[in-house]
């Protein structure tokens, strides 16, 4: 039976519902239940969203600044951004513009702000940071990053030479750039955003058209918000003399178009998983596991494009570990999370539930899934391999003229079956 002693816990965050840290906890406690000597390594990923400041600040030693800022919908709210050390500062913009942050019968990506980001920025800038990381992820917003802009100095002016108000449905009007007034710490600051390349400003598959939906947009409203993306990325460009594609450069639709709008103003757009997860030193721990087990919200055609169970999946296929996937649904296209190294995946929900359960008990459902496919691997593992039962059954009997037989047996690690549960849990599909 292979050894399963050693067990690599990396989860995103499950949205709305389960931090990265809680989303770890619960996976450890249902692999425990199942091993209760292994060694569980639980290694909370960030993908710039909620809790990246927070994180960093446990992995290096640093420190949470708590501090009120603007909130997505105008109001004043309680935020914090992180001092790490060397004169670096992270600003998730989760913390500010968060989706988190905007009830859900007033989600309307058109009239939110990224305000507060901006001012997170120029708080960091205050207490002496040189080098500002921003974290892009789980935003409510859409605005381009023109709020932040408006937060460090620059006017946004109409062809009245009004200044615009806030919001991303205000961007169509958008006559002038006007950034004489711009913070000038900024030009002595390394601003790195720490982003995922595959969202793009504008086009087909830009923010608006692919992410404005979840935040509330109707189909009318996606559109309007994606001309105001257009009419945004050419006046920014002309006015202040951009040289990068604001439209279809990697990133550049980071957070609603934050990306965009910090880009323009000086800032790198970075690939996330390159920027954070070397303070967690994450290749050698997955390295060391006899078994990986991530985890996010939901599977689905998008998490090979830059989402934390692909990545965790490419990085331990170097080392040739096996990679379990948990999520909370699976959606259209999670068969390709394959070829990115997922071995086997399988949803958490034990039957169909209000997703307001669903949230609720999300450490639960999370718990018994992982007990679940934990079993069905250590079962698998009990079982002998195909080279031995060929041999067995092929083996001449005294007295016996030997048949051919054919004989199929998979190890189960990697394969699709159902899982038979006993107890108070109900049954669910490990895929």
């Amino acid at each position: 039976m292979p050894s399963l002693s050693r067990v690599a816990i990396a989860p995103s965050g499950f949205k709305e519902s389960l931090s990265a840290q809680s989303a770890a906890e619960a996976i450890a406690r249902g692999v425990h239940r199942v091993l209760p000597d292994a060694t569980t390594d639980l290694i909370p990923l960030v993908d710039g969203g909620e809790g990246t400041a927070q994180a960093l600040a446990a992995a290096s030693g640093g420190r949470l600044v708590a501090l009120p800022a603007t909130g997505p919908l105008g109001e004043r709210i309680g935020t914090h951004f992180a001092l790490l050390g060397r004169g670096t500062a992270v600003v998730d913009l989760a913390a500010a513009a968060g989706l988190r942050l905007v009830p859900r019968d007033l989600r309307d990506p058109g009239a939110t702000t990224t305000y507060g980001v901006g001012e997170l920025i120029r708080a960091a800038l205050d207490a002496g940071a040189r080098r500002v990381l921003v974290g892009c992820g789980d935003s409510g917003t859409s605005d381009g990053g023109a709020g932040a802009l408006q937060a460090l100095g620059v006017r946004l002016l109409d062809a009245d030479g009004w200044e615009l108000p806030r919001g991303g449905r205000e961007l169509p009007r958008l006559h002038r750039v006007d950034a004489t007034g711009l913070d000038p710490r900024l030009a002595r600051t390394e601003l790195v955003v720490a982003c995922n390349p595959h969202n793009v400003l504008c086009g087909e598959r830009g923010v608006a058209r692919v992410f404005g939906p979840q935040k509330g947009a109707t189909p009318a409203q996606v559109e309007e918000l994606a001309a105001g993306l257009e009419r945004w990325a050419y006046v920014v460009t002309r006015d202040l003399g951009v040289t990068a594609d604001l439209r279809l450069g990697p990133g550049t639709g980071a957070s609603g178009g934050l990306g965009a709008g910090l880009a323009a103003v000086g800032a790198r757009l970075l690939p996330r998983f390159d920027v954070l997860l070397d303070h967690v030193d994450l290749d050698a721990r997955l390295a060391r596991a006899d078994l990986v087990v991530t985890a996010e919200g939901a599977l689905d055609h998008q998490t090979p494009r830059g989402k934390v169970p692909a990545e965790v999946a490419r990085r331990a296929k170097r080392s040739g570990r096996p990679v379990l996937a948990l999520a909370g649904t699976i959606g259209e296209g999670a068969h390709l999370v394959r070829a990115a190294g997922v071995d086997a995946y399988s949803a958490i929900l034990p039957a169909p539930v209000t997703l307001t359960e669903a949230l609720g008990r999300g450490a639960e459902f999370l718990t018994d899934a992982t007990e679940r496919a934990l079993r069905m691997i250590v079962l698998g593992s009990r079982l002998p391999d195909q080279a031995a039962v060929a041999a067995a059954v092929s083996a001449p009997v005294a007295g016996e003229v030997p048949a051919p037989v054919a004989v199929e047996v998979s190890a189960p690690v990697a394969a699709e079956v159902s899982a038979p549960v006993s107890g108070t849990q109900r049954p669910s599909t490990v895929r």
